[in-house]
């Protein structure tokens, strides 16, 4: 089990995690909730009602990781449209970002949050590292806060496809990237392995 997850008897998976691993996910996931930042609750003093009718932004972020974890919704998959057709793409990615942005900022919060408590628990159960193990629920919640993580490195590394990793991945050891590389291909492992147990 060390390293990788595997499934658990009536559903979820389990993972061994050492101390160093352990602080290293909380930390990144903490880092990942302060670049989401706080939702509408928080920015209204936890009225429910403005909460309920705030409306997301309508711009794209200028951070390129939120870019990377709020892309636009309408793209052209071919390459560069005509100017008509672009201009209708950026009010159509514009509207759906206004009404969709928020919900979307609120549930890659509550995964980071709840990889966060996870490990806290797991922490204060044992010392030395301890099993992690997760329900099905839970193993989720783990797998949309990986995928958000990877996503969230691989835009700090300039990662736009699989030429790029390949490059990366034959950096030397003393390249400044190498922990951060290292961290995404550990974060790949993982999820792919948490990916495993969730098939049927």
């Amino acid at each position: 089990m060390p390293g990788h997850f595997e499934p658990l008897p009536g559903g979820g998976a389990a993972v061994a995690l050492d101390d160093v691993e352990i602080s290293i996910i909380r930390s990144l996931a903490v880092q990942l909730m302060e670049i989401i930042g706080p939702g509408p609750a928080e920015e209204s003093g936890g009225d429910p009602l403005a909460e309920l009718f705030a409306d997301g932004p309508s711009e794209p972020p200028s951070d390129p990781v939120l870019r990377r974890l709020f892309p636009d919704a309408y793209v052209d998959p071919e390459g560069a449209p005509q100017a008509e057709e672009a201009e209708e793409q950026r009010a159509h990615s514009a509207e759906f970002r206004r009404y969709t942005e928020n919900d979307l900022r609120a549930g890659k919060r509550e995964n980071a949050l709840a990889v966060i408590r996870s490990l806290d628990a797991l922490r204060a159960a044992g010392e030395g590292g301890a099993v992690l193990k997760l329900t099905p629920e839970e193993s989720l919640r783990w797998l949309g806060a990986l995928n958000d993580l990877r996503l969230a490195i691989g835009a700090r590394l300039e990662i736009a496809d699989e030429d790029d990793s390949d490059l990366l991945f034959r950096l030397p050891d003393e390249d400044p990237r190498k922990p951060m590389v290292m961290a995404y291909l550990w974060l790949g492992g993982l999820q792919e392995t948490l990916v495993s147990t969730l098939m049927p």
